[in-house]
């Protein structure tokens, strides 16, 4: 490579690296500030300029989220509901997935392309009809309203068939000549060598059940019964807004998702790009 080479090279890179930190930048600072906040007085929220050190430093705040209010509970509910969703989703969408890449039965191409039909349907359509459906059932505020419509998604079905179908034949037939049933074969053989798309799966689902919001919201009518979202929501009055109460809360209710991504990431990245090969 020529000197002038070299030179461009090294310009580019140096650019690409600036690209990097300044996106880093844009996407770090609001956590960075709500972090700052969460460690402030209520007087100082609106200070100029911004101090990312507060001054004073104080950890009334969350010491305020355990003592006056049910931040404990909400953060077992959220914990509970996600959990179950996600221990629901790895089973059922995994036997889903394997259904519909192994087996052959009538219709199994158009049924497979109604249920990938159905992710075309905004969730906002099928908030009313849920929750008329459990109020019949007289399931309304209760676990089994926050966990039941979660159970299975479609998206993780597509996940798991199109890595299922990266997963030699081969495997299958000697369990099946060893004298596994299909079942068997599905739990023993196909789900441990399915670790990164199920990692992949566990992570989607968590994070997406641990920040859930409006179907909560729906669902519950108590407080006892609140997850954390909707929780965190009631800092917000009619006149008033409990900034530093808020921001410590969200910053508690982010570390699980964060923890969880940067333990499983390499499974996570690994699963995301192997879903979509085929033997």
């Amino acid at each position: 490579m020529t000197r002038g080479g070299a030179v461009r090279s090294l310009i580019r890179r140096f650019a690409v690296l600036a690209l990097l930190l300044a996106a880093t930048a844009v996407f770090a600072l609001p956590f960075l500030w709500s972090l700052s906040i969460s460690f402030q007085l209520p007087g100082d929220v609106f200070g100029w300029p911004i101090e990312f050190i507060p001054a004073p430093f104080t950890l009334d705040n969350y010491r305020r989220l355990w003592t006056e209010i049910p931040f404990g509970r909400w953060l077992l509910n959220s914990a509970a509901v996600a959990v179950a969703v996600t221990l629901a989703n790895l089973f059922f969408d995994a036997l889903a997935g394997y259904a519909f890449a192994r087996l052959r039965f009538p219709g199994r191409n158009l049924l497979f392309v109604l249920l990938l039909a159905t992710l075309m349907v905004p969730a906002h359509v099928t908030l009313v009809p849920k929750f008329m459906l459990l109020n019949a059932l007289d399931l309304v505020n209760t676990y089994t309203a926050l966990i039941a419509p979660a159970t299975v998604q479609v998206v993780g079905i597509f996940l798991m068939k199109q890595f299922f179908e990266s997963i030699p034949g081969q495997l299958e037939e000697a369990a099946r000549i060893d004298g596994c049933n299909r079942f068997q074969v599905f739990w023993r053989v196909v789900l441990p060598a399915s670790r990164p798309a199920l990692a992949a799966l566990a992570i989607y689902t968590f994070q997406g059940n641990w920040n859930e919001f409006l179907w909560p919201l729906v669902a519950t009518t108590s407080s006892d019964r609140f997850t954390l979202p909707v929780g965190l929501a009631m800092f917000r009055y009619e006149f008033r807004v409990e900034w530093t109460l808020l921001m410590a809360g969200a910053v508690l209710f982010a570390l699980p998702t964060l923890i969880i991504f940067l333990v499983f990431q390499r499974l996570f990245v690994q699963g995301i790009a192997t879903s979509g090969l085929k033997e």
